[in-house]
């Protein structure tokens, strides 16, 4: 059940992520900037802001071990930041569109550039660039809105707002599947997530439906239905236990349990 409303009415709310602090996250804004905004849930007051980013921010991705964030915006740039400071630690420009990510140990981040190249950076030398580079045919018909490593760290997902989403190999960046077969007509921004154990990737639709693919063999193993009204554009997995909530456009929930 609902816990408590906190409105952001003046800056708007889009990306939101939870730090390691208690009741904290950090959200990218819609409204009259593009600053990224450090909450405290508790008292519903700013700890901080980055600001820095020109345009729409379109990809935020927590450490998984420290307080480093990293953002990608539609100026065509990713920024390193530090909670602790309001600076940006670290600045990429790059030739498009980004989305970004770290990895699950929290030593590199992966970047992927205009829909069509994903690179890899060590967060100790990102200056020096990227360590490896994976290079895709660019798909005319989509752009990528999303990049997710699996807790395994061997695998990354690449989600498009067409009607396909990409499995790679984390080291040699190798296409292992592409998995369609779900509804996206009007291009939609659909999150795909992994499972905690990395071994299925799933996806909701434009109809309110949730595809699930095993990913070793590839093979599609299940549809669920959530009865949902609208595309479901969030997707997400308890890290302790074996359920996972899906939310549609209309901000209908369900609870799934994970069989075993």
């Amino acid at each position: 059940r609902p816990k408590r409303t906190l409105y952001s009415k003046k800056y708007g709310v889009d990306l939101i992520r939870y730090t390691h602090a208690a009741n904290t996250v950090v959200y990218s804004s819609n409204k009259i900037d593009d600053t990224i905004r450090y909450l405290s849930l508790h008292d519903n007051k700013y700890i901080r802001y980055f600001p820095g980013h020109t345009k729409r921010v379109v990809a935020l991705s927590m450490s998984p071990v420290d307080d480093t964030f990293i953002s990608g915006s539609l100026d065509k740039t990713i920024r390193l930041w530090d909670l602790r400071s309001p600076n940006c630690q670290g600045l990429m420009h790059l030739q498009g569109k980004p989305v970004c990510s770290f990895d699950p140990e929290g030593l590199i981040f992966a970047a992927g550039v205009n829909s069509e190249m994903v690179k890899l950076y060590d967060l100790r030398s990102f200056d020096k660039g990227p360590f490896a580079t994976f290079k895709m045919q660019y798909d005319r018909t989509c752009e990528w809105t999303g990049l997710k490593f699996s807790n395994d760290g061997k695998l990354i997902l690449i989600s498009t707002n067409g009607g396909f989403i990409r499995l790679i190999d984390a080291f040699k960046g190798a296409i292992l599947h592409t998995f369609g077969g779900y509804n996206n007509s009007k291009a939609v921004t659909l999150e795909a997530s992994f499972t905690p154990d990395s071994q299925f990737i799933m996806i909701g639709s434009e109809d309110g439906k949730i595809h699930v693919w095993n990913g070793e063999s590839g093979m599609k193993v299940a549809v669920l239905d959530g009865k949902h009204t609208g595309p479901i554009t969030c997707l997400q997995f308890n890290p302790k236990f074996m359920t996972f909530a899906s939310a549609c456009s209309n901000m209908v929930r369900k609870m799934f349990q994970v069989p075993p």
